[in-house]
């Protein structure tokens, strides 16, 4: 039997306990070319890798030294598209089980033999990692450069070195910058036979060369063809640092496919102005916020509420009422300070943070609802609130039969109702204070909470007003009647809010778990002894049985009332909005909820009527709208893009405004129509046709 003949095109392996390296040649020898093509093979045990050219949050990829080479004027590694490991928070980027790096390499003397004698140092890594030096030497002699056994091989690797694009079907369109308080960069990308799972790996230099890139959060439309990906940036300097006009280096990954592109990021969203004021004026800001939040439709459900702390007040000492006023104060300032405690830990925890997000949780609602109908029944003296001794010390009422303690627990009560929407100058302060860290968030909500406090302060300080009211008297008990039943509406509305959240059927049993709660709150004050024990448990196994039927109704979240046929509203795509602006269409997007108050008043009163309302039927505007009913993080990073973190939100894009115009929180007529004109900008006939295409 012959002997089998020796591999001429390729080294020796080089082993350790975990990998094999070795050099490949496509080709037995040299021929008359002036370069040739090599590999750096790898194999390695289950589990372990080595890493790419930008290895990510850790490691180092295979570092070459070809000193003491002949006939070698340079070798150029290619990279194959690599994959992305996770372990212990970190990003990285490489290579398992097999792998070759083609080797691109030119010759001094074409024709002439080439000896390669390579000094590798290479990094593998599991859970633990351990570095590594090989030596390789590879001699290709002079003669025909017929292909080795590894030819195919190495092509085979080649074949996964990303691209421009064309070859696999992929293109990115565009990439911006995005700052504010979540910074990232936001990428659209189009694949012919569309996407399966798209990563996308960024690569920078310069002033970004320390910052970090995360893996991106992808949203697909057009059927998959069309992926926006969101890429979050951190490191310590990232909100010193703007990106736009920087160039990137972006390989797009999906399955078998990549391609490559270096850009240069547009300037996107301009960074939100609430990042760029400083504290003091922030502090303003939101002082001024919460001060204007007295007069927002979200306050409705707490007027009765107000109503009865002042007109109780009329002929009272002027000691009293300004107990009473600083505690309702109190029970703001410290609700506030409540809130933001409860978002910093939310934060802190990954989670979506916002104005107004308890909206969205059923048990909130619940709780909401009880607490309204409990308010009610009190003002009908059905039953007297009586807080904690700790709490009502607190509030200036250590005596039972003051009222700062009932003062306390409204203000605590206003301020929980009076925060499922924005405002003039909240939305500033809410997105300086949630881009920051802990300290100014606590500041920033306790702002907030002494401008909504700030009436109940004035009466405080100039409590002798109270003697323009009337005494109290009989017209007292009627009035407590009214807020009463106003209450009970409130109670209602949160009902209607659950329903859209949880379905129609379980709000109506806890409608009817309202009913015998406020029936029971009735006959206890008619009853004594054993009884009224009995009725106290029954009652307080009303309410707990209250936040175990959403449970009991639903699996999980019932699916988004979709918009019928003869709707002109649209669902929001975010990925579709900038092919219908650069098509020369105007875009409305209207983020809205149904437990915010502020929202239906601009319904009611600017969007569904008038001008406003002709446009966007006439086709000459596409609506969309955003239901934030429910948590939505597409919505959450949506209104972060803007630095807001409440509703109500509207932006109007087109041509003209391929970026948006936001307007304010409380629409007029004008401003829209404004938007509306500044958006449009004269299209070719071409683009107004692609324009219908995509609406």
């Amino acid at each position: 039997m012959p002997l089998a003949q020796a591999d001429t095109a390729a080294s020796e392996w080089a082993r350790t306990d975990q990998t094999g390296v070795r050099l490949v040649a496509a080709a037995q020898a040299t021929g008359s070319s002036e370069s040739a093509r090599l590999g750096l093979h790898f194999r390695l045990d289950p589990g372990w890798k080595i890493y790419w050219r930008s290895p990510g949050d850790a490691g180092f990829p295979p570092k070459p030294n070809w000193e003491g080479s002949r006939n070698l004027r340079s070798a150029e590694f290619r990279w194959p598209a690599p994959e992305r490991f996770e372990l212990f928070g970190l990003d990285t980027f490489g290579y398992g089980d097999e792998v070759v790096l083609p080797i691109d390499v030119q010759l001094e003397r074409p024709g002439a033999a080439l000896h390669l004698q390579l000094a590798l140092d290479y990094l593998v890594c599991e859970k633990i990692c351990i570095p590594y030096q090989a030596a390789l030497a590879l001699d290709l002699p002079s003669g025909s450069a017929g292909p080795s056994p590894h030819a195919h091989l190495i092509d085979r690797f080649m074949a996964r070195v990303p691209g421009e694009g064309s070859g696999s079907g992929l293109a990115i369109e565009r990439a911006a910058w995005r700052g504010g308080g979540t910074p990232a960069l936001e990428v659209t990308a189009r694949a012919l036979t569309g996407f399966g799972n798209p990563d996308l790996i960024v690569e920078a230099d310069g002033p970004a060369a320390n910052l970090g890139f995360g893996r991106p959060a992808v949203q697909l439309s057009e059927e998959g063809k069309l992926a926006r990906l969101r890429v979050p940036v951190r490191g310590a300097a990232v909100r010193q640092i703007d990106l736009a006009g920087l160039p990137v280096t972006l390989t797009l990954i999906d399955g078998g496919r990549a391609m490559e592109r270096t850009v240069t990021l547009d300037a996107g969203l301009p960074t939100p102005t609430a990042v760029s004021v400083g504290f003091v004026t922030a502090l303003l800001v939101a002082l001024l916020g919460g001060l204007i939040l007295n007069l927002m439709p979200c306050v409705l459900p707490v007027l009765s509420l107000k109503i009865l702390s002042f007109a109780g007040q009329g002929g009272a000492a002027s000691a009293q009422v300004r107990r009473n006023f600083l505690a309702s104060a109190a029970g703001i300032v410290v609700s506030f300070a409540a809130l933001a405690l409860a978002l910093i830990a939310a934060k802190a925890a990954g989670a979506t943070v916002g104005w107004g997000v308890q909206f969205q949780q059923p048990a909130f609602l619940i709780a909401m609802a009880l607490l309204v109908a409990l308010f009610a029944a009190n003002l009908w003296g059905w039953f007297e609130i009586r807080l904690p001794q700790a709490i009502s010390d607190a509030a200036g009422a250590p005596r039972p039969g003051d009222s700062p303690r009932q003062a306390f627990l409204t203000g605590v009560l206003a301020t929980l109702l009076a925060t499922p929407c924005s405002a003039p100058f909240v939305g500033t302060a809410v997105g300086f204070a949630l881009a920051q860290g802990p300290v100014e968030i606590l500041a920033i909500f306790v702002a907030l909470g002494v401008g909504l406090a700030l009436p109940y302060l004035a009466i405080a300080t100039f409590p002798h007003v109270a003697a323009w009211l009337p005494r109290p008297g009989r017209w007292m008990l009627h009035l407590r009647i009214v807020l009463g039943f106003a209450l009970i509406a409130t109670s209602v509305w949160l009902l209607t809010v659950l329903a859209s959240q949880i379905g129609t059927m379980p709000a109506l049993v806890l409608g009817a778990l309202l009913l015998a709660l406020l029936a029971g709150l009735w006959l206890l004050g008619r009853v004594t002894g054993p009884q009224r024990a009995a009725s106290r448990a029954a009652l307080a196994a009303i309410a707990v049985s209250a936040f175990l039927v959403p449970g009991a109704f639903t699996a999980g979240s019932p699916p988004r009332s979709p918009i019928s046929a003869s709707d002109v509203w649209q669902p929001f795509d975010q990925a579709r909005i900038e092919a219908l602006a650069r098509g020369g269409r105007v875009v409305f997007v209207d983020v809205t909820a149904d437990w915010c108050i502020t929202c239906q008043v601009n319904k009611a009163v600017v969007i569904a009527r008038g001008d406003v309302a002709a446009r966007l039927a006439d086709g000459s505007v596409v609506p969309m709208r955003a239901d934030w009913t429910r948590p939505s993080d597409e919505i959450a990073a949506y209104l972060t893009n803007f630095g807001r973190y409440g509703i109500p939100f509207n932006v109007v894009y087109g041509p003209a405004a391929p970026e948006g115009i936001p307007l304010p929180e409380i629409l007029t007529r004008e401003a829209v129509l404004n938007a509306f004109d500044k958006a449009r900008a004269p299209v070719t006939s071409d683009a107004r046709r692609a324009g219908r295409g995509g609406g």
